[in-house]
């Protein structure tokens, strides 16, 4: 008969397979710092002799990382999504930012359309905090804080679809956006024409989300990343512009 004894799991299993499961959904991101070994011991309930056997398991797997004289970290699982030599490319092409905005148009329209069936009220209440942070940097003219912000709105949405292939694709691909690599992010908020019609888009984004409706909410942050496509295409005319009227006036004051 295919039976076999069945054997207590190890403790030290138990706190690896929850430690796993916290960074599979999203809620440990890389780059996190976990609470002291002692604290953490408790929270679990297990020793710390246990814990300390799940960490290592954990290490050993490249999801945790130990830094000397700080503590326990999430390991950085995203910087491998992209080489370096794509991560070049990306930069210095400009059909890789128009590609990448047709990407998220179709990716988080799709998100925000499961966000809106599938989310619980906790994700819609987090995704309408965010949106509220917003309100207010804006209303401060902080637009760094703004701009840091608006990711955070967009991977909020993206974490209440609840897919976890999705959410770490994107946030790797959030990552990229993040330090720049497709576009000035930053430049687009400093314009307040911009800024007012970014936040009244993602008004209606939240509003479509907390009514639970699905295809309002795609249809807006299609409408929305439509909106940011037009804004790189004005403002990359805006550059060549001013590049050639810098030519005339380089030539006109040789002339002189």
């Amino acid at each position: 008969m295919p039976f076999q004894k069945v054997q207590t799991e190890k403790l030290s299993l138990a706190v690896v397979r929850q430690i796993e499961l916290l960074i599979l959904r999203g809620i440990l991101r890389p780059g996190e710092r976990l609470p002291p070994e002692r604290e953490l011991a408790e929270r679990m309930g297990v020793s710390r002799p246990s814990l300390r056997d799940a960490v290592s398991e954990l290490q050993e797997q490249g999801l945790l990382t130990t830094k000397a004289g700080s503590g326990i970290y999430v390991a950085e699982v995203l910087g491998s999504a992209f080489s370096p030599a794509l991560i070049r490319l990306f930069s210095s092409h400009d059909e890789a930012v128009f590609d990448y905005l047709s990407f998220r148009r179709d990716m988080e329209g799709l998100a925000a359309e499961r966000a809106a069936r599938l989310g619980s009220e906790s994700d819609l209440k987090v995704v309408q905090a965010i949106f509220d942070k917003m309100r207010a940097a804006h209303d401060r003219n902080a637009a760094d804080q703004e701009a840091q912000l608006d990711a955070e709105f967009h991977m909020a949405i993206i974490e209440a679809s609840h897919n976890v292939v999705m959410l770490h694709m994107m946030r790797s691909m959030y990552d990229l956006l993040v330090q720049g690599v497709f576009y000035n992010r930053q430049t687009m908020f400093r314009q307040r024409a911009t800024r007012e019609a970014i936040l009244d888009q993602h008004s209606t984004i939240n509003a479509a989300l907390q009514a639970r409706d699905p295809a309002a909410a795609r249809q807006a942050v299609e409408t929305h990343l439509s909106f940011v496509e037009r804004c790189m295409i004005d403002q990359q005319k805006a550059e060549r512009n001013e590049a050639v009227a810098q030519q005339r006036l380089q030539h006109e004051t040789r002339q002189a």
